[in-house]
């Protein structure tokens, strides 16, 4: 016997799908932004040691990149619940409470995550007039772009925690790990 679905598990499954795809977009911009940190690092040596005329541009690249990593990276580890945490204190807590910490601790993140966005887009639009002086075509807005990216990603991962719950820990998913 098959049940129906009713609208509320297919919205569900709709925005599970939907923050599954933010989440891979972000793996795929982290790693692809680590493979070109990877190439950049070995040209700024050879053009330095090998050549003896060392490139402006790798360097400042690299930190550019970095940046990206890390904040789009911690917002999917953040989803994954692979990031730094302790949890020493709220496993000694009583059910009820560790799960009243646990919402508290989605809520303050959540409140994290609007400031990045809002304070991070503010950034953004004071700073793009401005050009990176290795990258003159570059605005320095750009290079505060992984903020609000982040802060969104956050943000999605907050509500979707706090609506439909984490992401699935059954190991159907091959990136989510099996407790």
């Amino acid at each position: 016997m098959s049940e129906d679905k009713g609208p509320e598990d297919y919205r569900a499954a709709m925005f599970r799908r939907f923050v599954n795809a933010v989440y891979w977009t972000g793996a795929a911009v982290a790693c692809a932004a680590l493979v070109l940190v990877s190439a950049v690092i070995p040209w700024a040596v050879y053009t330095r040691y090998i050549l003896n005329s060392a490139s402006s541009w790798p360097e400042p690249m690299a930190v550019l990149l970095t940046v990206g990593i890390t904040f789009i990276g911690s917002a999917n580890c953040y989803r994954q619940r692979i990031h730094m945490n302790m949890t020493v204190g709220t496993d000694l807590l009583p059910p009820l409470l560790r799960r009243v910490s646990l919402l508290l601790s989605e809520l303050l993140m959540g409140v994290i995550a609007i400031f990045m966005l809002v304070w991070g887009l503010k950034l953004v639009q004071t700073t793009w007039g401005n050009s990176v002086d290795e990258f003159p075509w570059m605005s320095v807005g750009v290079t505060y772009l992984p903020i609000v990216v982040s802060g969104a990603m956050l943000l999605l991962f907050v509500v979707e925690r706090l609506t439909i719950g984490p992401p699935p820990q059954d190991g159907s998913e091959a990136h989510v790990p099996v407790e």
